[in-house]
């Protein structure tokens, strides 16, 4: 198997039960990144330089076939009237079956931080069949530094096989598309979606449902800070205003999205922006 770029060396794909793959690309930075994308043919260039990529029947998340593990500990802590569930054993058949499809495949790795606070951030590790996906996830994720690279061990992994599609009757899913959860595994399942902002999602919903027992509150809003200190926090659900809102020129923002709020204070759980470049102009929006 052919392996490029930097890791953990007691800690790689056979550890997590990955075999048979035919490479795996670690902690690849933006360049490399774009070279395999556009070498792939995952997407264009733009004439100012962004990566370009489509993303298929999703054009944004799928609530509707994101599933949770319903067990003894989850059982009383999630919220059942608005999420869907999977038996264990359901899931493990799923989670077999992503392995199976992974095989022969090129795999895009990254080690990174849900969270800017380290006293509440999640060691994450993201498996990605697409090069751009891999790029967008070390772009919204933060970014641990080489020494930190070296003995990091992952809390979460995150399969992201586009390619998948699964099978309602044998998974207990609604649908060809999946997003399956198990909380007491910290193993996220993502198939037939090349909407890469279910990646980032997943890991907001196990902070939000990890942080709340730390005391701290997890909040989807962009929050930003003035020069004196004080902290304002926008809410509201995702394309009402929160990216734009938070972008004021007299104030430095916090993040966009996803924030945590504890006794601290307020942390951004990401490291980029999430602004929807859908009718974005210079003019209506000049700090985004």
């Amino acid at each position: 198997m052919l392996e490029t770029g930097f890791r953990n060396s007691a800690c790689g794909a056979e550890s997590f039960g990955l075999r048979h793959l035919t490479g795996v690309h670690w902690n690849l930075n933006a360049p490399a990144l774009y070279e395999h994308a556009l070498e792939r043919l995952e997407g264009r260039l733009a004439a100012g330089g962004a990566l370009m990529a489509e993303t298929g029947v999703h054009t944004g998340r799928s609530p509707k076939d994101k599933f949770v593990v319903r067990d003894a500990a989850t059982e009383g802590e999630v919220w059942w009237d608005n999420n869907g569930a999977i038996t264990p054993g359901q899931f493990e058949t799923l989670y077999q079956d992503f392995l199976a499809a992974a095989e022969g495949k090129t795999l895009f790795a990254q080690d990174l931080y849900g969270g800017a606070d380290p006293a509440y951030r999640i060691r994450t590790r993201v498996y990605t069949e697409f090069a751009w996906h891999s790029l967008f996830i070390r772009t919204m994720l933060r970014r641990p530094d080489h020494a930190e690279l070296a003995d990091f061990v992952p809390e979460m992994t995150i399969i992201d096989l586009p390619s998948f599609k699964a099978d309602p009757a044998r998974h207990g899913v609604r649908s060809d598309t999946v997003i399956a959860v198990d909380f007491a595994r910290k193993i996220v399942l993502i198939g037939n979606s090349s909407y890469a902002g279910e990646m980032k999602k997943s890991v907001f919903t196990f902070l939000n449902y990890l942080l709340p027992a730390k005391g701290v509150m997890p909040m989807h809003c962009s929050a930003n800070v003035g020069p004196d200190g004080d902290v304002a926090v926008f809410f509201g659900l995702s394309g009402t205003g929160k990216t734009t809102l938070s972008a004021d020129p007299a104030r430095t923002l916090l993040g966009d999205d996803e924030h945590g709020w504890g006794a601290d204070g307020v942390f951004n759980f990401e490291g980029g922006c999430y602004a929807k470049t859908i009718r974005l102009s210079k003019e209506a929006e000049p700090e985004i």
